[in-house]
């Protein structure tokens, strides 16, 4: 049975005479009547006289009225159009949102505002009107040392945009180099947090920063490793000493326990580490946390990704993680060989079956598929497969100096282990040398030497598959 129409809500006659008297915005359908209602709104809540209120009103002041949310949410998801962004601009929006960062207690609003923010920055020409306010950019800053989750994560999106434009990368890179506490907040969010999301994004914003500046990235593998000679003593028992490295792998642990596919950040921001003799040394000089960094890469690498069972095409969705990953553990096992946990019967043979894994799976991904008889996205495909071209020669590369290095140090009793249990069988040994072969020939014949005197009939099949590494005896 069909019930009465609903009535009309209110006003909507009035609304959409508005709209069709020229009230909308730009090509959108909404109402600037309507949000510059919003607005002003928000300018009441942070007005003086609402600012000063009685130590009674405080609790009240950290809610936030479930109307008003519900109308500076939907100016959230507005401000995802250009029009709407471009409009909030030229009312003056990011002065409003200032004065709510500035002045607000409520988290959720001012979640909300950065958020705002954020979106806004999105466009290149707002972006750069937003970062050239100084007075905005030291709140904006400043949100960093929140401690509400949500807020500062929207915090940490809107600094990674704007990092993200060249034109004014430069400006906020300078501006964090000036506010040495921003290390010891993202330090302790990596340290602290449980919030993978959090965590997922700022270390983006990390990773940013030490790619645009390896100086700032020096600055802060530095800082923490050694206390302050006139810091007082009391004040360094209440604000700990933050270092680097540790927080980046506590950060990652957390990340790894919500879903592995989700540490390329940190192992990115690792490798840069190791591109500087500084960074290398915060990894390997502090035992444990060398330690702990190798062992979760070795587990990542050797029992988490691109794993036997796993099909040969995983290797598109991983490459990047994995060549961060294996970068690192190379780095550590050239420089600190005499470490305990880098022991050669320990590590060698599960990594050389981990890198060969890898190369055959490589091997499988570059054989060119089938012709297509869907034309239209021949070039589509082209431009995807230069791209994963350049990602997997990388990797390779990667693959490739780490096998040598850990061949260079393979002693007869190891050669002996692997051949009696499989890593080093005639199918994974020609892998390997398909691979290293021509570029590190001498690491390759050296190996035959040891070989020969460990299985001479393996030792003849391998180089009669591969005639240049014929070995005088």
């Amino acid at each position: 049975m069909d019930r009465n129409p609903s009535p009309p809500s209110p006003g909507r006659d009035k609304e959409e005479e508005e709209v069709a008297g020229g009230d909308c915005i730009g090509s959108t359908v909404y109402s600037k009547h309507w949000l510059f209602g919003v607005l002003s709104g928000l300018i009441q809540i942070v007005s003086p006289e609402n600012t000063k209120s009685s130590t009674d009103d405080e609790e009240q002041q950290t809610e936030l009225d479930e109307e008003m949310e519900n109308e500076i949410c939907r100016v959230w998801d507005m401000s995802m159009d250009e029009d709407v962004a471009l409009f909030l601009q030229e009312f003056n929006a990011p002065d409003i949102f200032m004065g709510v960062l500035a002045k607000s207690k409520c988290p959720r609003l001012r979640e909300i505002c950065v958020g705002i923010l954020g979106n806004m920055a999105c466009f290149q020409e707002i972006c750069v009107s937003i970062s050239s306010d100084k007075n905005l950019g030291q709140v904006l800053l400043h949100c960093l040392y929140d401690s509400d989750p949500p807020t500062l994560l929207e915090t940490s999106r809107l600094l990674l945009t704007c990092l993200s434009q060249a034109e004014v990368a430069s400006v906020w890179v300078e501006r964090i180099r000036e506010h040495p506490a921003i290390y010891d907040s993202i330090c302790f969010i990596m340290s602290s947090s449980t919030n993978v999301d959090l965590l997922v994004k700022v270390g983006e914003v990390v990773d940013k920063l030490f790619d645009l500046d390896e100086k700032l990235m020096l600055e802060w593998v530095r800082n923490g490793a050694t206390q302050p000679l006139d810091q007082p003593q009391e004040e360094s028992e209440e604000q700990p000493v933050f270092r680097l490295v540790p927080c980046i792998l506590e950060a990652a642990k957390q990340v790894r326990s919500e879903n592995p596919e989700w540490l390329d950040v940190y192992m990115h921001i690792l490798q840069l580490l190791t591109t500087v003799d500084d960074g290398i040394q915060a990894i390997v000089h502090c035992p444990d946390t060398g330690k702990d960094i190798w062992n979760l890469l070795f587990d990542l690498v050797c029992h988490e990704f691109c794993q036997s069972d796993d099909p040969p095409i995983i290797l598109q969705e991983q490459k990047t993680v994995l060549a961060s990953a294996f970068s690192v553990l190379s780095a550590i096992y050239a420089s600190q060989t005499e470490q305990e946990y880098l022991k050669i019967e320990k590590v060698d043979l599960p990594l050389i079956d981990s890198l060969i894994r890898v190369l055959q799976n490589m091997e499988q991904c570059q054989k060119k598929p089938d012709n297509s008889t869907e034309s239209n996205t021949e070039e589509t495909k082209k431009t995807d497969l230069t791209q994963d071209d350049f990602h997997l020669k990388i990797l390779k590369d990667i693959l490739c100096e780490f096998l040598s290095n850990i061949f260079q140090a393979l002693t007869k009793e190891t050669v002996a282990q692997g051949v009696k249990e499989g890593q080093l069988s005639k199918q994974k040994c020609s892998s390997a040398f398909q691979n290293l072969l021509p570029f590190y020939s001498p690491v390759v014949e050296d190996f035959i030497k040891i070989l020969h005197e460990v299985d001479k009939a393996l030792a003849d099949d391998l180089e009669k598959s591969f005639p240049s590494l014929k070995v005088q005896t």
